[in-house]
């Protein structure tokens, strides 16, 4: 399984729209006057839905902590991070995580970002089904000797740049783990205080979720800007069958269309189960 899409609940279409090109070098694959899907290619990965009504969520209210955008090289992310320098982006972070190195900001409505690139898998360190991860002080200056620093070569995002995965913010980390590992089925790989992360195949993770602003939140109001839903692609057409099992046996939300399965977290965070598409 791996992270495909996210969809936003936007108040500001069209300037949500500029920040998303400009800013992250995503392109418009198709749009319409209340939406818009943006992606590298021909491959979507952000949907905005434009809802100029939408509630603002309270601080504390479960929901996306942040989307991740995967840079598919380390190079990549020296020039994101010099064309974040040279256009006075305002970034609020930037960590070495041992298994990331990654920097972070918020959109103009403040939904969370990060943009990061993935350590070498074999200085991963694994130990007993667990990855050593941690937040460290990041080497700016041995990164960014990557790139051209006198002028911004990023004009658009790498082809094959991705979504990670996605950090979500819910109401106890212990009901989040559970339902993630036993109804999705995704394998723990990471647990620290009020946090736990959790992936497919032996990945860092693809999905995290934590109680650090929002512990105790109830279900998210459907009204609210943000997160609207994620996808989640999985390979095997068998899987996907098994998890539509393990969903009813939860009695979580479910609606099933073809070869799409809809549900929700306890605190209302919609997850859409895609079959994955041939690459």
């Amino acid at each position: 399984m791996f992270i495909e899409k996210a969809c936003l609940r936007v108040r500001n279409l069209a300037g949500m729209l500029l920040f998303y090109r400009q800013v992250i070098g995503l392109e418009v694959i198709s749009e319409t006057k209340d939406g818009a899907v943006l992606g590298v290619g021909r491959v979507g990965l952000i949907e905005l839905i434009g809802d100029p009504d939408a509630v603002q969520p309270a601080r504390n209210a479960a929901g996306l902590y942040h989307v991740a955008f995967e840079m598919p090289t380390r190079k990549d992310l020296a020039r994101w991070a010099v064309h974040a320098v040279k256009s006075n982006f305002q970034l609020s972070g930037a960590a070495d995580h041992l298994v990331t190195e990654s920097f972070y900001l918020n959109d103009p409505e403040g939904n969370g970002l990060e943009v990061y690139a993935n350590r070498p898998e074999n200085q991963w360190t694994w130990d007993a089904g667990r990855v050593a991860m941690g937040v460290f002080d990041p080497d700016v200056e041995g990164l960014l000797k990557l790139a051209i620093n006198d002028r911004d070569e990023y004009t658009a995002a790498p082809s094959a740049m991705r979504i990670g995965h996605i950090h979500l913010k819910v109401g106890d980390v212990n009901a989040a783990e559970s339902f993630y590992s036993k109804v999705i089925g995704l394998d723990v790989t990471r647990q620290a205080p009020g946090v736990v992360f959790m992936s497919s195949g032996k990945y860092h993770h693809h999905v995290a979720a934590n109680v650090w602003e929002s512990n105790g939140a109830p279900a998210r109001d459907e009204r609210a800007a943000g997160l609207c839903w994620f996808s989640i692609a999985v390979v095997d057409p068998q899987a996907l069958k098994k998890l539509e099992g393990r969903v009813r046996d939860a009695a979580a939300p479910l609606k099933v269309k073809p070869e799409t399965l809809e549900t929700a977290d306890p605190w209302g965070n919609k997850i859409r189960l895609v079959a994955a598409r041939p690459s």
